[in-house]
């Protein structure tokens, strides 16, 4: 298993994605390809992720999973990009892509979330972050406390000559 993907999807759901794609792509809305897909997680807009399994090199896609735990977006995985490619209507491959409407598609996305592990249940198995220590209140310093008078007497000294 490749380093992104960190949770298994379903063997019996992948054609059901992929169906539900190909329906989306003529009634909906979907957008292709890691910058697009990227956009539509980041504006909450998209409903589905789907990422291809055998992106190479994998630093192309490894932000997608975390940003769909982050916007709670629930996120797939398809074994190759040629087929999430065809699915989405494009002769090439793509490595990602999200339904932002899914047109027709409606019900047979909402059966694909009703299968798919909610993404916000991973967030609770992360750890906490570690709390900040405490900031300790600072004394003013002696030496400026000091300087001032200084000054001031020096100023006096002047004046009375």
């Amino acid at each position: 298993m490749v380093s992104y993907v960190d949770s298994e999807t379903p063997k019996e759901l992948i054609p059901q994605i992929l169906e539900m794609l190909s329906v989306a792509k003529d009634s909906g809305k979907v957008k292709k390809g890691v910058n697009e897909t990227t956009k539509a997680i980041e504006r909450k807009t998209a409903k589905l992720v789907v990422i291809a399994q055998d992106v190479t090199p994998e630093e192309i896609v490894i932000h997608i999973p975390m940003l769909c735990k982050e916007n709670s977006i629930t996120y797939a995985f398809v074994p190759t990009k040629k087929e999430l490619g065809v699915s989405v209507g494009i002769a090439v491959g793509t490595s990602a892509v999200a339904v932002e409407n899914p047109g027709g598609a409606t019900e047979k996305l909402q059966d694909i979330l009703k299968k798919m592990p909610k993404p916000g249940a991973a967030k609770a198995e992360e750890k906490p972050k570690p709390k900040e220590a405490p900031k300790k209140e600072e004394a003013p310093k002696k030496e400026e406390a000091a300087e001032k008078p200084k000054k001031k007497e020096k100023k006096q000294e002047t004046e009375s000559k």
